[in-house]
């Protein structure tokens, strides 16, 4: 019997529509090995996190299961931000944010080892790169950019889910615990996530959009 039913059940469905969104991304283009990446590694984070809820919430090997998921994390958000900035900046500006990475990566990882590795955690070394992310966007929303609107839109769902985690009482207002309408949140917002990559590169490649797009055949 699962320990807690709903939340390892909505995170298996999570794992399981983000693995199949995965195997849809359009291929071609610097950036599309950033997408698949982040997908697939949010995939299998969400399948990890079936079984934690479903049989390691206690013990050691919940506590040791819970610090690889949540690290996970912090690696698809690292490639997240590689693809945005790919696609916003062109990929001799990628350097640029890779010692920002390290940073955060590296703060986390003391969490993790320490035992303190939480949401909350998450939160703390994630947030600069999160604004990283949400300010490209909102410039490249300025440029015009094919991607931005929609890329927006499901960051925003994304974070409304962390929400129901973080706010005391705020799933109840859904019917769920925290854990279960998190996972149902981003289900929403990985699937808006890939409209956004599939949208843009659609219109991408239209050529009048192409070129005069923030990330397009512009010299840098």
């Amino acid at each position: 019997m699962l320990v807690q039913p709903a939340a390892s059940l909505t995170d298996l469905a999570l794992g399981l529509v983000t693995a199949s969104l995965t195997l849809r991304l359009p291929r071609g283009g610097d950036s599309s090995r950033y997408w698949r990446a982040g997908f697939l590694w949010a995939a299998v984070t969400a399948l990890i996190g079936a079984a934690y809820h479903g049989f390691l919430t206690g013990g050691r090997w919940g506590g040791l299961t819970w610090a690889v998921m949540s690290s996970m994390v912090v690696v698809v958000m690292s490639f997240l931000l590689a693809a945005s900035v790919i696609d916003i900046l062109g990929r001799s500006r990628a350097v640029v944010f890779w010692p920002l990475r390290l940073v955060g990566f590296l703060a986390y990882g003391v969490f993790a080892v320490t035992g303190h590795a939480s949401i909350n955690a998450i939160m703390i070394c994630e947030s600069l790169t999160m604004a990283s992310i949400i300010g490209l966007w909102a410039w490249a929303l300025t440029r015009s950019h094919p991607m931005a609107l929609q890329m927006l839109v499901a960051i925003g769902v994304s974070i409304g889910a962390a929400v129901f985690r973080l706010v005391p009482g705020a799933a109840a207002l859904v019917g769920m615990d925290r854990d279960s309408a998190y996972h149902v949140g981003q289900v929403v917002g990985m699937v808006l996530l890939y409209l956004a990559v599939v949208g843009g590169r659609e219109l991408s490649a239209v050529p009048a959009l192409r070129n005069s797009s923030p990330g397009g055949n512009q010299p840098m």
